[in-house]
């Protein structure tokens, strides 16, 4: 059985983590929350969990700096980080600390159900249903594996999936890098086949298909949620990419 442990100064956040998933049909036999940075340090050591979820802002202190400490350790926990920000300097300090992914606040369950699948399969060693390391480990848009693809483009991709609802542009990428917007680009392009402007559209797109065909939300409110504040704007990027409406992609049309 696998051991879960997870951090937030919110005792409502806690709770709702432990809710959010049917954990014990993923192994998952002990679950451990933390409200303080302290007392994960002390309780990861202890419990050695093969878990472990952290809130970026944990009172005045940060989930990564705790993690870069565990670190020292060369604990086996695989971790995750959840935050309310959007803010890149977050997410860099994340992945910097290996981090298996950065999930936005409010936490959509089927992101997080894909996080604990992938490490249990990669990870862990264990088994989803009849799904494989090679299913987990695939972009949803390229179709290939991320360990195919180089840190750059890793780190990127990973910026795109916790800032597609914000304004992320190539420009806005390439300063964060203090890259030349062009080179990167084409870089981008190089190793993808895909423009940015391409790729980050498709992933949108998949997004939204999902959210239409598993909830009654209404399309502009998806489409909102998944980067387009022009409405006009998203229905002709959907139509272009699924050659058909969102309501006939829900059955309504």
């Amino acid at each position: 059985m696998y051991k879960l442990m997870i951090v937030d100064d919110e005792p409502q956040i806690l709770e709702g983590m432990k809710r959010i998933l049917d954990w014990k049909q993923y192994g998952f036999g002990r679950i451990e929350t933390c409200e303080s940075t302290e007392e994960a340090m002390s309780k990861v050591v202890d419990l050695l969990p093969d878990v472990a979820i952290f809130d970026v802002c944990i009172g005045k202190e940060l989930g990564y700096e705790a993690i870069r400490r565990l670190n020292e350790f060369q604990i086996p926990t695989k971790y995750i980080i959840m935050s309310g920000y959007s803010e890149f300097t977050y997410a860099q300090e994340a992945i910097r600390c290996g981090v298996k992914d950065y999930l936005l606040k409010p936490v959509e369950r089927t992101k997080l159900q894909q996080v604990i699948e992938k490490i249990i399969v990669e990870d862990l060693g264990g088994s989803i249903g009849n799904r494989n390391v090679e299913s987990l480990n695939q972009d949803p848009v390229l179709g290939v594996s991320y360990d195919s693809l180089s840190k750059l483009v890793n780190r990127i991709l990973l910026m795109i999936r916790t800032e597609y609802a914000q304004n992320i542009t190539l420009k806005s990428v390439a300063e964060r890098f203090q890259m030349n917007s062009t080179y990167l680009g084409q870089l981008f392009l190089k190793e993808t086949n895909m423009k940015f402007s391409e790729y980050l559209m498709a992933y949108r797109m998949l997004l939204a298909q999902e959210r239409i065909q598993s909830t009654d939300e209404k399309i502009s409110y998806i489409a909102f949620s998944v980067g387009y504040n022009n409405l006009n704007y998203f229905y002709t990027h959907f139509h272009s990419f699924f050659r058909k409406s969102p309501s006939e992609l829900r059955g309504k049309g």
